[in-house]
């Protein structure tokens, strides 16, 4: 390092401090005419959108993105509040009783005037929980959702995007529910960025779940003012690369705020490689408005998953992650993005998924494949487990198991959904007698976090809290582009990299 690195760099680091730079890099004051740039303070609360911030009442566009079963809990959710930001609750997963049960006592544990989303998951196989969940989020006054994995618009969706529309005496529109959607695809955010559907809409007003002037209302407001455009990502995802799917919405929103004449524009933040400072500050460059984090956050001690499970996913590499097929999906071939590191769960769900392809029927399994199921992946007959299923439906949803009996190839999608479903149970309670059998929801940007923390304080999960990662994201960015501009006014080498190591806990809080 130049004794010119080692004069600038600490003060780099401070991204309060103003930098007023003479020639040579010595420092001057304000109104030096012999000043060559100045290096202004960076507020990692201005990173995202102002309009953003604002409407939601946070310090920091930065959202905690929700996660299965729970995992991202209500005391992530109450964390990333005090700090300033948003968390969404882990609603996908569970049952519509303890969803309920679990946003009343989040919202006895957050204080007046702070923020929380839940999520609302697709389930186009049982779109009664749907209609339950949303019941229950116009009942207990959520008036922030994250949709995810929607392929289509839902009459749920709608009924919840336009309860309570209405109108200010100068026109404008009130829409207490707002949804922020989260896509990998352009052709369904322009769906979300599209007035609801007025078929769509329609069907709520014939069920009698909104009103005729809430239904006259629905052609000026978009299904979602906020869109997060998922790259590559845990869970459902497209495996989008960021730097052309992120421009590529920020693009469509411009075009769809025009062509709907909407008052407010629509926005679009980022999420799927939010493992680093420099990631997050690519996102900010490319004019995002808020950013969204998940497989990093599930290593948190406020995190809903086993300890056991946070102990692999501290150890996962960018490559330690693997494709397999969704639960609530699985006959429509949607994938997810799991941990590969100390689970064979995806070798044994891709297994599944194949002699779905290949078979008619549970009867149609190969001899040995069927010994290979009952022995090392179900460890039960599957007759076994096709009543424990047949059981569930009836008590949860009678309308499939009546489909089920009269069709024996989704009698066999059912039976395979039951390992599906029950491997990410598993690994959130942690059970050990299934630790081969864990699905753990998990990106590359986990793998990106754990390279960069690496050898300091954080690189032990038991010493990552979900507002501390937050704020290393956030100043670390600050920082980076402060490096950045001093790199630009020659300060810095043309060929220097951004190796910022994060600062301790402590020296954290000096910022946040």
């Amino acid at each position: 390092m130049s004794s010119l690195q080692s004069h600038i760099l600490p003060l780099l680091y401070d991204p309060r401090e103003t930098l007023y730079i003479k020639p040579g890099g010595e420092l001057g004051a304000q109104g030096d005419p012999n000043l060559i740039g100045i290096i202004p303070p960076i507020a990692p609360g201005n990173f995202g959108s102002k309009s953003f911030r604002k409407e939601f009442g946070l310090r920091y566009a930065y959202i905690g993105g929700a996660m299965v079963g729970g995992i991202s809990s209500r005391a992530m959710c109450v964390a990333l509040a005090d700090m300033g930001s948003v968390g969404i609750f882990g609603a996908s997963g569970l049952n519509p009783a303890v969803i309920e049960g679990e946003i009343e006592k989040l919202k006895d544990e957050l204080l007046p005037g702070q923020t929380f989303g839940s999520c609302l998951i697709h389930t186009p196989q049982d779109p009664s929980w749907e209609e339950k969940v949303v019941e229950i989020y116009l009942k207990s006054g959520v008036t922030l959702i994250e949709a995810s994995a929607f392929m289509q618009i839902s009459p749920s969706l709608v009924r919840y995007r336009l309860s309570g529309l209405t109108t200010t005496p100068d026109g404008t529109i009130v829409a207490p529910n707002r949804v922020i959607a989260k896509v990998s695809r352009l052709e369904l955010a322009k769906r979300f960025f599209s007035p609801p559907p007025p078929k769509i809409v329609q069907e709520a007003l014939n069920r009698g779940w909104i009103t005729e002037r809430e239904a006259s209302l629905a052609p000026r407001v978009p299904m979602a003012q906020d869109l997060t455009a998922e790259a590559d990502s845990g869970g459902h995802t497209d495996f989008r690369p960021a730097l052309s799917l992120w421009p590529s919405a920020a693009r469509l929103a411009d075009e769809y705020t025009a062509k709907h004449d909407y008052r407010q524009p629509l926005r679009v933040g980022a999420a799927g490689g939010l493992g680093t400072p420099l990631a997050l500050l690519a996102a900010q460059d490319m004019g995002m408005s808020y950013f969204v984090t998940g497989s990093i956050n599930q290593c948190c001690q406020e995190s809903g998953l086993s300890e056991e499970a946070k102990i692999l996913l501290g150890k996962a590499g960018q490559t330690d992650v693997s494709p397999a097929p969704a639960a609530d999906m699985f006959e429509l071939g949607s994938k997810i993005q799991v941990l590969k590191y100390g689970t064979l769960f995806a070798p044994r769900a891709n297994k599944l998924a194949e002699l779905y392809r290949q078979c008619q029927t549970l009867a149609d399994i190969p001899p040995e494949e069927a010994k290979n199921l009952e022995e090392k992946i179900f460890r039960k007959p599957i007759s076994v487990i096709w009543e424990e299923t047949r059981t569930f439906f009836k008590e949860r949803d009678p309308a499939t198991l009546e489909k089920a009996l009269a069709n024996p190839k989704l009698q066999m999608a059912l039976v395979f959904r039951w390992y599906l479903g029950q491997a990410s149970r598993w690994a959130i309670s942690g059970l050990t007698d299934r630790r081969t059998d864990w699905c753990v929801f998990c990106g590359p940007s986990l793998g990106a976090f754990n390279e960069w923390v690496s050898g300091t304080i954080y690189e032990d999960p038991a010493n990552r809290r979900v507002a501390d990662l937050a704020g290393l994201l956030l100043h670390g960015a600050a920082v980076i582009k402060r490096l950045s501009l001093a790199r630009d006014l020659g300060l810095l080498p043309d060929d220097c990299y951004f190796n910022l190591s994060p600062p301790s806990p402590e020296e954290l809080a000096n910022f946040f």
